[in-house]
């Protein structure tokens, strides 16, 4: 049994050490990249769409932001992806520009409901990127993916400092309750 343990922790040792860009991703880490790659790849034609139908010149410049954020990200894991020989996942086509007053009010995104939407896009992309980062075993998956936490973070201040600032923020019940003495 220790022979078997032994040789085990040698293999690994072999594969899992030195340069982390040598080494195997495993199959959680590849679905992970993949399905981060295929969000991100939607979140960026919802982005211009929504581009389309924001009236708020602050919450254009976020959105404008937002997909560069997402286009870069998209560029490294897809770097990774294609150096692992991994399929990539299909790219939405690009939404056309459109001009907002020619969208009917009733068919319209509203700016509370768009900013609303990225404040879910990024929570859910800071979820992702923990997950992401907790599961790997490649170092340099790890500290890419905690940049992109940090960008995200950052991102995501920005929009709840808009929705403060709008009015569009909606908050739940707040608790006031206090002990009282006893």
């Amino acid at each position: 049994m220790n022979e078997f343990k032994t040789t085990i922790r040698g293999v690994m040792m072999g594969i899992l050490s030195g340069n982390p860009k040598h080494e195997p991703m495993h199959y959680g880490e590849v679905y992970s990249l993949w399905s981060f790659l295929m969000v991100s790849k939607s979140a960026v034609a919802g982005y211009q769409t929504h581009l389309n139908h924001a009236g708020d010149e602050d919450l254009h410049k976020l959105l404008e932001e937002a997909m560069t954020l997402c286009q870069q990200e998209m560029e490294q894991v897809e770097e990774l992806l294609k150096e692992h020989g991994v399929g990539l996942p299909p790219t939405p086509p690009e939404r056309p520009k459109a001009c907002l007053e020619d969208i009917p009010v009733g068919a319209r995104f509203m700016d509370p409901e768009i900013a609303a939407a990225l404040s879910m896009d990024v929570s859910a992309g800071l979820v992702a990127c923990s997950t992401i980062m907790g599961q790997a075993i490649r170092e340099d998956i790890a500290a890419m993916f905690g940049q992109f936490h940090i960008q995200k973070a950052t991102l995501g201040l920005k929009v709840l400092r808009l929705n403060k600032e709008k009015g569009w923020l909606i908050v739940p019940p707040l608790h006031h309750h206090k002990a009282e003495d006893c």
